[in-house]
């Protein structure tokens, strides 16, 4: 699925709030470097892990 650039900061922004907040992330190999949540959402995001979904009007 294509997501606008607006959707895709919304679900970014989504998930590093819910990984601050102590979510565990659904990646079963984050780099020892990444440490920010927003980091980690994009990761989650590129690999198609993030467990959020945008539903559309049709």
């Amino acid at each position: 699925m294509e997501y606008t650039r607006f959707e895709k900061a919304r679900i970014i922004g989504a998930r590093a709030l819910q990984i601050s907040m102590g979510a565990p992330s659904t990646l079963t190999k984050i780099p020892k470097d990444v440490i920010d949540p927003v980091e980690t959402a994009m990761l989650e995001f590129e690999e198609d892990a993030i467990p959020i979904t945008v539903s559309r009007e049709q």
